[in-house]
């Protein structure tokens, strides 16, 4: 397996441009099995995640090509339901599960092997299957595996007891195609839920109120082919707003929806960075400035447009070293703090009561051999890395494999001293 090598202690300087959305791209890309024709997807990241999910479909009969130009051309006709989605297949992918949604409401039958992706606390699959349930699917569930089958998909108000990303999109793409109406009460308002609705929308579905908690969608019997471009990925342009503030650099991270990074915009100005919004005639941006040390700000993870639990642990990095106390609540998550360990064998000073973390900021990390447990996780311990005085080597980097697109070649653009070892 392979390690970064990080030599910290240089400013971050200079242009970072931002790939799609990773949390978008997954759901996208499954939601194509819906249209019965070739789809066109643009935009698509450079991630792991991207090509385990392809390769799922590939071996179900799906037919996928990869442009030089980052795109994708994906022809669903080839699938046999029947082939089912084994263990093997979907342990490392949580966002594997989309299947269920896609396949139930294409084919009106999935067998689907429970998905696995970063231990990160309790995801279960409970709203998703009371979701397909209400719909009119028969769902079992035995040895690991959900089986759900349905002559028809019928219409249903649905009420989330929990606001439920995954849930929400995967009755959206099981509803777009049954009968009728169906309304989701207490929705998800992510970005990605938005562009999954538009997509479905281009293919031909009628999907209403995404972005509000209330999603009303009106039943198609037939979709069609489309081309479509996922929008800019929300977590990779924080990550690096996060890491040139914690280097006290000077980013221009480009091609970013600044609206969708509010959450992140504002506690960063509230520890004393400088973030300004641009518009260069052809995409946005947003700059993010720090030259002096960055003061304390306490942190609470909720739903969108809240404070994203994917920065969480990006954000405790760069806390580390600010002034004062910073306390950070992980309100999403239970397990969501596994990287603390990593961070207090560099120096942090970080004390855990159940899901809060009160960070007291010291004067300097200081480089260390350091395991990532997750993805995001892998993310922190590189700014940290990237903080600290001396070498670092960050390991188990296939997580971060799995969400951020070409980092080495990024952050050495941007100034970074940070090497690839294949072990």
């Amino acid at each position: 397996m392979a390690h970064y090598v990080v030599n910290g202690g240089k400013r971050l300087e200079g242009v970072v441009t931002i790939g799609g959305a990773k949390n978008a791209a997954l759901p996208i890309i499954t939601a194509a099995v819906l249209a019965g024709e070739r789809c066109r997807i643009e935009n698509l990241p450079a991630i792991d995640d991207v090509k385990i999910l392809c390769k799922i479909l590939q071996k179900m009969g799906a037919s996928v090509e990869f442009t030089p130009d980052g795109g994708m051309n994906l022809d669903p006709r080839g699938i046999d339901p029947h082939r089912g989605v084994t263990f093997d297949m979907v342990s490392s992918l949580r966002a594997s599960y989309y299947l269920l949604g896609a396949l139930l409401g294409r084919y009106g039958y999935v067998e689907l092997a429970q998905p696995g992706g970063c231990s990160i606390g309790q995801r279960p699959m409970d709203l998703h299957i009371k979701g397909m349930r209400a719909l009119g699917a028969e769902v079992s569930m035995s040895r690991g595996k959900i089986t759900a089958k349905a002559d028809k998909l019928v219409g249903s108000d649905i009420y989330l007891d929990v606001v439920s990303v995954g849930a929400t999109i995967n009755i959206m793409l099981a509803a777009a195609r049954a009968e009728g109406q169906t309304i989701i009460s207490n929705a998800a308002k992510e970005p990605h839920v938005v562009d999954v609705a538009n997509f479905l929308n281009m293919m031909g579905a009628s999907i209403k109120g995404a972005g509000t908690d209330v999603i009303r969608i009106n039943g198609r019997q037939k979709l069609r082919g489309c081309t479509y471009a996922i929008i800019p990925d929300q977590i990779e342009a924080g990550t690096y707003m996060i890491a040139a503030a914690a280097t006290g650099g000077d980013v221009i991270i480009s091609n970013v929806i600044p609206t969708h990074l509010e959450a992140i915009s504002a506690k960063l100005m509230e520890s004393g960075v400088r973030v300004v919004e641009g518009d260069d005639g052809k995409e946005f941006f947003i700059r993010v400035t720090a030259d002096t040390r960055l003061r304390a700000v306490n942190i609470r993870t909720i739903p969108y447009p809240g404070f994203p639990t994917d920065l969480q642990q990006p954000m405790m990095a760069l806390l580390t070293t600010a002034k004062g106390n910073s306390f950070i609540v992980e309100n999403i998550f239970e397990d969501r703090f596994n990287h603390v360990a990593e961070l207090e064998r560099m120096g942090a000073n970080i004390k855990l009561n159940g899901r809060t973390a009160i960070v007291e900021g010291v004067e300097q990390l200081y480089g260390a051999p350091i395991y990532a447990s997750d993805l995001r996780a892998g993310a922190a311990l590189i700014i940290a890395a990237l903080m600290a005085d001396g070498e670092s080597e960050v390991h188990n980097i296939r997580y971060i494999d799995r969400g951020y697109e070409h980092l080495q070649e990024k952050l050495r653009a941007l100034g970074a001293d940070i090497v690839r070892v294949e072990d």
